[in-house]
């Protein structure tokens, strides 16, 4: 699909509840999460393996979202796996200049996404259709050597490599990727689209949980079986064995052909 793309009135009514506000109410960039899964709660098939889930009018509801953020956040294996091009095709933002295009943000700590500029985002990028990516890496002078040669491709075209410390497990902590976003680009909202190690990191933790301000999930009438990315996070336990699951409220169901979209707040 390259063309632009409509997302009808009616449905666009249903979901703004759930959009980001105006102006965050706190110092941190407002941050939707959003994905597609299969009624097993599968992701893609295989990990590094493409799978569309979406029908063309949650598709095309993902576009209308993005056009309400700063920012379009990813992992390093959906960037390797897909080559997404992290643009919004919504009628009203294409053609209207790159500055209505929110900012590619790749998770990538240990620096494995090698892009190039026959990478998808890139060309999207040399087009006008979109914004050039940010690729979030472990601090450190690893950096200058390792990455040179991709710090050229992407800002060349605007974009930039940022390091951001990790923490004892090697993984970003997520409020520091907030933070960074909010301190080095501006970003005031961000949409978290994927992939699983990303969206399970998220709701896993009670402390990042509390950052995020929606959950816009796509449910396709379909299983992908076992051996499939799983959004299942891993409990966290404490001292007297209790355990919290995360729960959805202010829930809302919106069928959207042959899938449903599930809206709602942790």
């Amino acid at each position: 699909m390259s063309g632009t793309l409509t997302f009808p009135d009616h449905l666009s009514t249903k979901i703004s509840p759930y959009l980001p506000p105006a102006k965050p109410s706190n110092d941190l960039p407002h941050l939707t999460l959003t994905f597609a899964t299969s009624l097993d709660s599968a992701l893609s098939l295989a990990p590094g393996t493409q799978t569309h889930l979406s029908g063309p009018l949650s598709k095309a509801m993902t576009h209308y979202l993005r056009s309400f953020h700063s920012a379009i956040l990813v992992g390093v294996s959906t960037a390797v796996a897909d080559d997404p091009g992290l643009n919004c095709r919504i009628e009203g933002v294409v053609g209207n200049g790159v500055e209505r295009q929110p900012i590619p943000i790749i998770l990538d700590p240990k620096g494995r996404w090698e892009v190039t500029d026959s990478s998808r985002v890139i060309n999207t990028a040399k087009e006008g259709k979109g914004r050039a990516p940010f690729v979030l890496v472990a601090s450190g002078n690893w950096q200058e050597d390792v990455l040179a040669e991709r710090k050229k491709v992407v800002e060349r075209y605007g974009g930039g490599y940022i390091g951001v410390d990790l923490d004892d497990n090697g993984r970003f902590r997520w409020k520091d990727i907030l933070l960074t976003l909010k301190r080095e680009l501006g970003v005031e909202s961000v949409m978290v689209e994927g992939g699983g190690s990303v969206i399970n990191s998220l709701l896993e933790d009670e402390g990042s949980r509390q950052l995020v301000g929606g959950v816009i999930v796509t449910i396709a009438p379909t299983w992908l079986g076992k051996g499939g990315v799983v959004v299942s996070p891993d409990r966290k336990v404490g001292g007297d064995d209790k355990y919290t699951p995360p729960r959805l409220k202010e829930v809302k169901w919106i069928p959207m052909e042959e899938d449903v979209v599930l809206c709602g707040r942790l």
